[in-house]
């Protein structure tokens, strides 16, 4: 008798393979998806229900009984073949009953891919809608007391699909018809008779009614780290990432679970495609696994080729690792360039600001992406949230780039900012507005509104203080508008709100001074002016800017001590810029540095600049001096001492 069960059962989930594979390939029919995209149709579910791609293929062809012992696509019931067909082309919940009711045989995998199909078209962006209304219909009053009454003769796969779905529906998990399947579950969890694609799938429900705390939780669990986890399958061992993902906010409560998995995984990599490689990546940001290095490289070097391919959706998750874990890859970045420039007006929101802040973390001025994201912006502005604009336009501040149509880019924001102006919060408009100056556009419509008082109290937490970055980017504007814009008439900064010195912040509103390049210019300098007296090192300018080196000429040219400094008629600033200090893979300076660099000249300071690629090369302090004299004083004979 085990023998015929074992058979029967093996029976069962090959008729129902059979039959999604024709579910699967008739939608293709229908909306001629890309062959990958159609491959994993049953997936694109993920944020509702039956997200894995076997979700029902795998439940029993009847609800009762025996099937035949040997099924193919022409033996297929001809009801169950003729329901598949129809439901691909439907598109609201009342097609759907509809077609219920007019099929005399609900079997199993009917019922499946009902409730698959409900949850589907009553889903929007992640979120349930009128559910009342289909609970309240009669059809699926009947769907649901097939199931209650039917619970014990369910496939596994039927069981667990039905009560996600029912979870994602907003069922009461009181209700008679919950508690019937959730009995069940727990007797198949109790028994061992689930797989882990079933295990996966009710975990998530689990999650998503009572929490990890759940007891039949910690039952799951506590089966998975029992299992062989170097026969998972890379969809299974995806699945338990996800459910891990869903379940814990890091991995440590079942880090030896993951380390087996991450070994795992590495060996089945090379099989893994663009779903499961971003999904896999997502779930090792989320667990904080930074320690899964060989995975991780493995992974990100694999979505190289997968970036054309990638959704929306999984590109997000690819670019949020890449960056989370600092993996850095010029190949990556060309990829994504031609991706970008060819799909950019077709790219969600989402996953455009997504892309600039992949760029922007890791300092990369991709000129293309640039490019193409402004000129997305500038026809299609309305589609990107306030939040969002900001996000999109701070990284052309922080790397110091205007794109070729820089008028019509920077108008186009102007006009977004006067049309929306009461919809931003007022940090986020500040942030615009202060990366605007960096990219040396002023502001000065807007300039009478941030200085207001009532702006500034706006700025302020709920304690009644100001974060004292925002008091920093406040007097870099009011620099700017005494510095740059000396038209302006309007409001200035209250001198209460006006920072000292930058050096406070970091890195934030300039970079600190490098000091293994510091001391390779201090040798050459004391080789050049004769002693250390004759230069000043990290200086507390002023106008709040730490000066490098800053160096003091009296009226006949001659270098005088850093002790009488107050009597120079020149000075001088030395910019010992290290790589922080340009992006990343060019050597174009930060907006930061820029701006740094414009002030100071602007208030009658001689900018001398020491790129580090200039200086790297030079190895003895002879060449050095030599360098310093011509960079310093270009039309002078050099002393020797």
């Amino acid at each position: 008798m085990a023998f015929v069960k074992l058979l029967h059962t093996s029976v069962m989930k090959t008729a129902h393979k059979i039959a999604v594979n024709y579910y699967t390939i008739f939608k293709q029919s229908i909306q001629k998806r890309s062959s990958l995209h159609n491959l994993y149709y049953l997936r694109q579910y993920s944020s509702i229900i039956l997200c894995p791609a076997r979700s029902i293929t795998e439940c029993a062809v009847y609800f009762h009984g025996e099937g035949p012992s040997v099924f193919t696509l022409s033996n297929l019931p001809v009801g169950e073949k003729y329901f598949l067909e129809q439901l691909c082309g439907l598109s609201s919940t009342k097609q759907v009953l509809e077609l219920l009711e007019s099929t005399d045989h609900k079997t199993d995998t009917i019922v499946a891919a009902a409730l698959l199909k409900i949850v589907d078209t009553e889903s929007k962006t992640g979120l349930i809608l009128n559910s009342n209304e289909v609970f309240e219909n009669k059809i699926f009053k009947t769907i649901l007391c097939h199931l209650e009454k039917g619970s014990q003769t369910l496939s596994t796969y039927s069981l667990v699909n039905g009560y996600k779905a029912l979870v994602q529906l907003g069922m009461d998990s009181h209700s008679t018809i919950m508690a019937s399947l959730s009995s069940e579950c727990q007797e198949r969890v109790n028994r061992g008779q689930m797989t882990v694609e079933s295990l996966c799938i009710l975990g998530e429900s689990l999650l998503a009614i009572e929490g990890s705390n759940f007891s039949m939780f910690q039952s799951i669990m506590d089966q998975l780290e029992n299992m062989q986890v170097d026969t998972w399958t890379p969809e299974e061992l995806t699945m338990v990432y996800s459910l891990l993902q869903a379940g814990l906010s890091n991995g440590s409560k079942y880090q030896h679970l993951l380390n087996q998995m991450h070994t795992a995984m590495f060996s089945v990599s090379k099989q893994l495609n663009s779903n499961l490689t971003s999904s896999v990546l997502g779930s090792l940001v989320a667990l904080k696994q930074t320690q899964a290095l060989q995975l991780i490289t493995r992974l990100c070097e694999y979505s190289v080729k997968y970036v054309p391919k990638f959704s929306d959706d999984e590109l997000v998750k690819v670019l949020v690792a890449l960056t989370e874990f600092n993996y850095n890859n010029p190949l990556f970045t060309e990829v994504l360039e031609m991706h970008v420039t060819d799909k950019v007006f077709t790219m969600s929101p989402e996953a455009v600001i997504h892309v600039m802040q992949y760029c922007s973390q890791k300092l990369l001025l991709s000129k293309p992406i640039f490019n193409a994201v402004a000129e997305n912006f500038v026809y299609n502005s309305e589609h990107f949230t306030t939040h969002q604009i900001a996000q999109l336009i701070i990284p052309f501040g922080k790397l110091n780039y205007l794109p070729p149509d820089a008028s019509a880019f920077i108008r186009h924001l102007e006009k977004v900012l006067v049309s929306r102006f009461s919809q931003f919060h007022p940090r986020t408009l500040l942030n615009i507005l202060h990366s605007c100056t960096l990219m040396q556009r002023f502001p000065v419509n807007f300039l009478s509104k941030i200085f207001s008082p009532h702006f500034i109290q706006e700025l302020q937490d709920d304690s009644g203080s100001l974060d004292p970055f925002v008091l920093g980017q406040l007097t870099q504007l009011f620099l700017t508008v005494i510095l740059e814009c000396t038209f302006y008439k309007g409001p200035k900064l209250h001198s209460k709100y006006r920072q000292k010195h930058f050096m406070i912040f970091g890195d934030l509103l300039e970079t600190q001074l490098n000091t293994v390049l510091f001391n390779k210019v201090k040798n050459g300098l004391i080789g050049l002016l004769g002693g250390k007296k004759f230069f000043s090192s990290q200086v507390l300018s002023p106008s709040c800017y730490t000066l490098d080196v800053e160096i003091g000429l009296d009226a006949d040219g001659i270098v005088l001590s850093k002790y009488n400094l107050k009597k120079s008629s020149k000075r001088i600033v030395l910019c010992i810029d290290d790589e922080k200090r340009f992006c990343a893979n060019c050597r174009n300076l930060l907006g930061k540095e820029f701006m740094k660099q414009r002030h100071l000249h602007l208030l009658g300071y001689q900018i001398v600049q020491i790129p580090f690629y200039e200086i790297d090369n030079l190895n003895s302090v002879e060449e050095i001096v030599e360098y310093l004299h011509k960079k310093i004083f270009p039309h002078s004979f050099r002393l020797k001492w």
